[in-house]
């Protein structure tokens, strides 16, 4: 199909893209979630705002206490970024297992949250990062946890005219003993099922956990009642066995002509025993 007429604007800054937003204007970043939409005519905004050639929210950087990437950075950059690799491995990680290499090297971070695909691979891997999420307005700016940012099916918490410019990956021994991994969509490489997994270990002993699941129900989601399961007690076979029984509990579990429900459920407990196997 072809998308409806709209306008236009391209930005060469956040402040510059802030002013142009308005009523009826959709931002653009690297497009491979909005363009799809607007050919199906699913979304038909009057102006499109493109923030693809703001540098200033393409990079990644190290602040200290934690990796700063900003909304722009796309899947390619954070696939081959060296100090994310050391501090949050899941993260290269998953990046490296987007869709193909021209989605990897133009699609963006930022889009994909603010998006918010059921099946999109970065809300786990932020649930269980704990990340902060920075959106400016024309009024300044305010950080979101990521457990505060995923509010339901295509739903986050970003109001009208923000824009999503960085996201924090604290530096933690948590997040440096985190792996990603999925059962895909052989096609797109969206996510059937995707688990994130972030431990941290006293000696053999799992001290936290953070396990962040995708793909399972009408938005990510932490699987709480396990990570305090695994609290206190050995990271080894028996206890990943004892602990991974219901990873879909309190969940309403998607059906579609990918994965039934029961289906889905099943991949859910033994991708999170994956997960958790090759961090122990």
């Amino acid at each position: 199909m072809i998308p409806t007429s709209f306008d236009y604007k391209k930005a060469n800054s956040v402040e510059e893209a802030l002013s142009m937003l308005g009523d009826d204007t959709q931002i653009l970043g690297g497009g491979h979630s909005l363009i799809p939409a607007l050919k199906l005519r699913l979304n038909s905004p009057g102006t499109l705002v493109d923030i693809s050639k703001i540098s200033s929210i393409k990079e990644i950087s190290d602040g200290g206490d934690s990796i700063a990437i900003g909304g722009g950075a796309t899947h390619a950059s954070i696939a081959n970024d060296k100090s994310l690799d050391q501090y949050c491995p899941m993260m290269g990680q998953a990046a490296r297992e987007i869709g193909d290499i021209q989605v990897r090297n133009v699609g963006t971070i930022g889009g994909s949250i603010a998006h918010a695909d059921p099946a999109a691979d970065w809300p786990a891997i932020l649930l269980a990062a704990d990340a902060r999420i920075v959106v400016q307005n024309k009024n300044g700016s305010r950080e979101i946890a990521a457990d505060q940012f995923f509010k339901g099916f295509f739903e986050t918490a970003l109001e009208e005219g923000e824009i999503i410019t960085a996201i924090h990956i604290p530096k933690s021994q948590k997040n440096s003993n985190s792996c990603y991994v999925k059962f895909k969509q052989p096609a797109s490489r969206f996510a059937i099922v995707g688990v994130a997994a972030a431990v941290e270990m006293d000696g053999s002993v799992v001290k936290s956990a953070r396990l962040g699941l995708t793909g399972v129900g009408e938005f990510a989601y932490r699987a709480t009642a396990i990570e305090n399961a695994l609290t206190g007690k050995p990271l080894n076979e028996t206890t990943i066995n004892e602990v991974v029984q219901n990873a879909t509990e309190n969940t309403n579990v998607m059906s579609d002509h990918f994965a039934s429900e029961k289906y889905r459920a099943h991949l859910a407990n033994v991708y999170l025993k994956r997960a958790l196997r090759k961090l122990g």
